[in-house]
Parts: C-alpha cells; sequence; structure tokens
C-alpha cells in the first residue's frame, strides 16, 4: 500500500450480540449482550411474536441489571405480553428468581420482597419489578404510585407498546392520539383514538421525587444499559420507561421493530431523559429532526391519516404540536448534554 492510500476505517454493524464486530470493539463499548458470561435472564424458547420489541427491551435491561449486581436479584412481573409468551404453562423462558402475581399488583410484591430480603439479612438483593403499559399506567398505578410515595428500594421497568396487546389491542392510558386500537376503531369524523386523553408517566413518576427517572428506548440499547445500570447503583423507587415496537398492535413490519424506535425519538414524540429526585439531569439530544410523518406512515394504526382521497392534514399537523412541545420542553435541539 501506497502512502498516498487513504486509510478507511472498518465499521461494524451488528454489535448487539457475541458477533465478531463486538468481540472487536472496546470493552466499554460493548453491549451485555456481547459477553460470554452475560446471564441470558430470558433464555430462547419464548413465544413473543416476530420483531417483539418488548422481549428485546427486557432481555437487554435485565442482564444490565443481572450484571451490575452480581447475579443476586429477583424479578416480580405484571401480567401481561412478557409474562404471557415467557411462561406457557408449565414452561418458562426465566432463568432467574422470578415472581407473577396479579396485573395490578406488581410494585406491591415487589415492595413485599424487597422488604422480605431485609428481614432474612438479605438486604443486597436487588429487587425489580415490570410490566407493559396497561399494568403500569392503568390498573397497577395506585400500587406504583404508592410505591413511589414510600421511597421503596424497587426498580420499575415499564415497557411500553402503547396498548393492551395481549388481550386484543385494547386501548390503554398510554395510547397515542389518533391510534387505531380494538377499542379505538378508525371510524367516524375523528377516527381512532382521542386527543386530550392519557398519561404521562416518567413526569407523574417525577412529580413524586424519587430518586431516579428514565426514558429509554430499543432503538438504544446501549443507553438503556446504561441506565438500568445507573439505576441499580441507587438506593429507593426508581423508574424505566422503555418505548417497546410491537408490530402486531401497531401495523407494522418486523423489520422495522428498531427504525420505528428510532424515529419516535428523532422526531420527537418520544423524548429521552433522566431526571433526579425530580429535576431533568440529562437529556438525548436529537441528531436530525425528522417530520412525524416518517414515524406515522409506517404503522397501519395510523393508515386513516393518509387515505387516499384525503390526508388528515389538521390532526397530523396537532402530532407535530406535541412532537414540538417535547423538543422545547426538554431542549431536545440544543447542545448536547454531558454523558
Amino acid at each position: 500500500m501506497s502512502e498516498d492510500t487513504a486509510l478507511q476505517r472498518v465499521k461494524f454493524y451488528q454489535t448487539g450480540t457475541h458477533t465478531v464486530g463486538n468481540r472487536l470493539m472496546d470493552e466499554d463499548k460493548r453491549s451485555v449482550q456481547s459477553s460470554i458470561d452475560r446471564s441470558n435472564a430470558i433464555t430462547s424458547g419464548h413465544r413473543a411474536c416476530q420483531g417483539c420489541g418488548e422481549a428485546l427491551g427486557a432481555r437487554f435491561a435485565l442482564d444490565a441489571a443481572m450484571r451490575s449486581c452480581d447475579g443476586n436479584m429477583v424479578a416480580v412481573n405484571a401480567t401481561g405480553c412478557l409474562e404471557v409468551f415467557t411462561t406457557p404453562y408449565p414452561e418458562t423462558s426465566w432463568q432467574i428468581p422470578w415472581v407473577h402475581s396479579l396485573f395490578g399488583n406488581a410494585p406491591a410484591v415487589a415492595t413485599g420482597v424487597a422488604a422480605a430480603m431485609r428481614r432474612k439479612g438479605r438486604a443486597q438483593t436487588k429487587v425489580i419489578a415490570q410490566g407493559g403499559d396497561g399494568g403500569t399506567t392503568d390498573i397497577g398505578f395506585g400500587c406504583l404510585s404508592g410505591m413511589f410515595e414510600r421511597n421503596d428500594d424497587v426498580l420499575y421497568i415499564c415497557y411500553d407498546n402503547q396498548a393492551y396487546m395481549n388481550t386484543g389491542v385494547q386501548r390503554s392510558s398510554a395510547t397515542p392520539p389518533t391510534a387505531r386500537t380494538a377499542t379505538t376503531p378508525a371510524v367516524g369524523e375523528a377516527p381512532g383514538n382521542v386527543f386530550g386523553t392519557g398519561k404521562n408517566l416518567p413526569l407523574i413518576a417525577m412529580a413524586h421525587n424519587i430518586p431516579y427517572v428514565a426514558t429509554a428506548t430499543v432503538a438504544d440499547l446501549h443507553d438503556l444499559e446504561t441506565k438500568v445500570t445507573r439505576a441499580m447503583n441507587m438506593s429507593g423507587s426508581r423508574y424505566i420507561h422503555v418505548l417497546v415496537t410491537c408490530p402486531l398492535g401497531w401495523g407494522s413490519a418486523t423489520n422495522h421493530t428498531i427504525l420505528l424506535a428510532r424515529l419516535a425519538v428523532e422526531s420527537g414524540l418520544f423524548p429521552l431523559f433522566e431526571a433526579e429526585d425530580g429535576a431533568v439531569v440529562r437529556t438525548q439530544k436529537i441528531r436530525k429532526k425528522v417530520p412525524v410523518e416518517d414515524y406515522l406512515k409506517l404503522q397501519k394504526r395510523f393508515a386513516h391519516l393518509f387515505k387516499k382521497d384525503r390526508e388528515d392534514v389538521d390532526r397530523i399537523a396537532a402530532i407535530q404540536k406535541m412532537a414540538d412541545a417535547n423538543i422545547d420542553r426538554f431542549n431536545l435541539l440544543g447542545e448536547r448534554s454531558a454523558p
């Protein structure tokens, strides 16, 4: 090779698992899945749908949590997709201590587990509670708020696919406006879910002034791992809200799981931030802002907004206004905050 020949740095694109690309990266840049020491909290054989964002998010989150506490952990699971597809009786895909109770009391059960561990002299055992948006923002909301108010030593992770997917794609309080679900059909003058409803649970969690609140997506698994690790190294109530794509309920292609999560962030519809003691301390800036149409058009649950004969310009603009409000609120187009 002559001195005039330019050198090109090799870029490894597949770096999410134990692949060559990951093993050749610096250790501090690898994901937990790149290590042969990973716990495989959720092992193969579960029955999640192809392209399920929840299966991906839960595995990375829990394996990162296991690594941070040397495997000394108990997980409590609300009823929902994650519970259903990992534990078809009499089988299970879980390789960690795992508890399932009711749809709405996972935070209370996790609180009890943490108290039992302390009583047994095993206060070093970490407890994680987890559930979907239905079991978190709706049915389990009271138990979750109580856990926050008492500042119980539990990390709660919500895997938000924006509807009750395992029972037939019914609307939840995390369903976005105009989205088509079984209970908000695409009919009438204003098809889909109505504007002005729902809850922003990360902000509600912040209002409890708990030690840590964060949002994450399956589009940036390193970010998810970092936030889980940071939460595991704290005490008291912690909450992480993870956007997980659902090809079945969203009517999206199974190979668009990561793309859609990324577009939700880049459009401003799902801001990524961290808060401590009720105040935002870190945000992830948008690298290249995209219009909300880029995100909406890839999902059949929003197909009624883009009819050939008449595009619903007004309601698309209203969704864009929501995204822009998030961008302004969290300063997502400003200078990138320190890592």
